[in-house]
């Protein structure tokens, strides 16, 4: 990985996004010599959160779906019967 001062990418910032787009790899951003910041392809943000975030929704519905099912007490009688009761006797 490659690192860039702060500076760098204030003044360069096309350089460095063209970089990374080419590269492919993490830069790390660095200020006072520290890492601060890390710059990453959309597609790895993507990767790494969006997709994430996405399947743990998913995950969540599953599961009140089913707790759901399992709040709702099965019908003792069968369809026909349930739509006989609804709409009477035919004489």
């Amino acid at each position: 990985m490659k690192t860039v001062n702060a500076l760098t990418v204030r003044q360069s910032l096309g350089r460095v996004l063209d970089q990374l787009e080419k590269t492919g790899e993490p830069i790390i951003v660095a200020k006072d010599r520290k890492a601060r910041a890390v710059l990453i392809t959309l597609a790895d943000f993507e990767r790494r959160f969006v997709d994430v975030a996405a399947r743990d929704r998913r995950r969540e519905i599953a599961r009140q779906i089913k707790e759901s099912q399992r709040q709702v007490p099965r019908a003792k009688t069968g369809a026909a019967e349930a739509v006989r009761s609804l709409r009477g006797r035919l004489p």
